[in-house]
């Protein structure tokens, strides 16, 4: 079995590393040429909440050869038609492409390899990139999580070992529901990296100020409410049942969600929104492929959803160069 990590940037660096660590093979694929050479000379040094130093293999997409198994999808959802344009002449007849991205990817990639070629799963951890080389995860190491699930009826063949790497590094949760857990980590990111993104701070420092964290919570209300009109079931996240503990239909159960959200979210408390870390390398972020997400199904169900649409407006404007993240966009909400 031959398997890679296309996109690995700080959370496909320290999966890389995991799966390598603990006895994967796994080959690391990224455009960044410095980080790959840092990769090829250093190893990858995983810092923060967990520190060692693992040697990896580490190549630039020109320097890909042969067919994959499996093929760990990392890059950002809005270069989709492209990458995966590009990785379909890399993947074995029965291979898979799994998806780690935010927001909704997988109908798109299923248009392009088809349904049974496609698995996805989503990340309930976070890192940051703090040099070529060197990738901090910004995640408790007990948080370290992931949810695997199929779009088609009928599993990939090789879903059991798309299973077995990712154990190298955490628990893997299978969900018959995955666009529920789809749904759940689109959440998580809407509110959260939103306002992350918004305000120039990490999930904590949003969750803290209470002007801030009422915004965090609208954001909730809203995602919750999209999906309750459009019939999905939002899934828990490492065993909680974010809808029973963050909705809310009267004062008092509004007042109970409001004080629980620095806690939910205490153990991903340094995490930095991937908006964030775009927006400081002069990137174009995944906005509307995350808050816009919740906009776009929004409109579809006629749900309302004025506090993600102005999450996604402040965005573009800071992308535009008009406004900088900081609190002081606080006061446009």
């Amino acid at each position: 079995m031959r398997a890679a990590i296309y996109g690995a940037g700080s959370l496909g660096t320290i999966l890389g590393a995991y799966i390598t660590k603990n006895g994967g093979q796994i080959e690391l694929i990224n455009r960044n040429k410095a980080h790959v050479e840092a990769l090829q000379k250093e190893g990858a040094s995983v810092i923060g909440t967990v520190q060692f130093k693992q040697a990896v293999n580490a190549y630039t997409p020109d320097q890909m050869s042969g067919t994959y198994d499996i093929i760990f999808l990392m890059t950002k959802q809005q270069q989709n038609l492209e990458v995966v344009t590009f990785l379909k002449d890399f993947l074995a007849e029965d291979g898979v492409i799994v998806s780690l991205q935010n927001g909704l990817p997988e109908l798109q990639i299923a248009d392009i390899v088809g349904e049974n070629r496609v698995l996805g799963c989503t990340v309930a951890w976070g890192a940051t990139m703090q040099e070529p080389g060197v990738c901090e995860l910004t995640s408790e190491a007990d948080s370290l999580s992931f949810s695997l699930g199929s779009i088609s009826r009928q599993r990939n063949r090789h879903f059991d070992e798309v299973k077995a790497l990712l154990e190298m590094m955490g628990k893997v949760e299978i969900d018959e529901n995955f666009i529920g857990t789809r749904w759940s980590k689109l959440l998580i990111n809407a509110s959260f990296s939103g306002m992350s993104a918004v305000l120039g701070c990490t999930f904590g420092q949003a969750a803290k100020d209470k002007t801030s964290r009422r915004i965090v919570q609208a954001l909730i209300k809203e995602c919750i409410d999209v999906c309750a009109t459009a019939g999905i079931k939002i899934e828990p996240v490492q065993g909680k049942d974010i809808v029973m503990l963050l909705d809310y239909k009267n004062a008092l159960k509004k007042a109970f969600s409001f004080f629980i959200i620095p806690i939910a979210i205490r153990k991903h408390a340094l995490l930095k929104a991937s908006m964030l870390q775009d927006i400081e390398k002069g990137k174009k972020t995944e906005v509307d492929a995350i808050n816009g997400a919740v906009c776009q199904t929004g409109r579809k169900v006629g749900c309302p959803t004025p506090m993600n649409d102005k999450v996604v407006e402040i965005i573009h404007k800071i992308e535009e160069g008009t406004l900088s993240p900081s609190f002081d966009n606080l006061k446009l909400f």
